[in-house]
């Protein structure tokens, strides 16, 4: 009786550590910083490449309306591709990376989700 009970807490210790190994897919921040130039409101949002997934997400977007740096810290999965979009507000054809809803290709928009911060993005006129 007493070595079955050994067993399972050994079994057990074995489960638990193998559900807490690393998960490759698993959570991480990825930071964007952003500031814009433009004398219009810009709307901005963040698309990954691997999933249908956006941030903020839920038809929503964020507003720069003053010319500071802003931060966007975005929860992602580490390795993931995630462009960034911006769009001056009530005129989608003036855009900056893959502007609104991911629709255009970009040159150094996209980051992968790896902890880290970006350099800062200039949004110029």
């Amino acid at each position: 009786m007493r070595l079955t009970k050994i067993f399972l807490i050994v079994l057990t210790m074995l489960f638990g550590g193998i559900m807490a190994a690393p998960n490759p897919s698993s959570a991480e921040t990825l930071t964007f910083r952003i500031r814009s130039e433009h004398e219009n409101t810009v709307d901005v949002e963040f698309y990954s490449q691997e999933r249908r997934i956006s941030w903020p997400g839920n038809g929503q977007v964020y507003s720069i309306r003053d010319s500071e740096t802003h931060r966007y810290a975005l929860n992602c999965r580490r390795g993931e591709q995630i462009c960034y979009g911006a769009w001056v507000r009530g005129e989608r054809s003036t855009y900056w990376g893959v502007g609104y809803a991911n629709q255009h290709r970009c040159k150094n928009c996209c980051y992968e989700c790896d902890g880290e911060t970006t350099r800062v993005i200039e949004l110029e006129e």
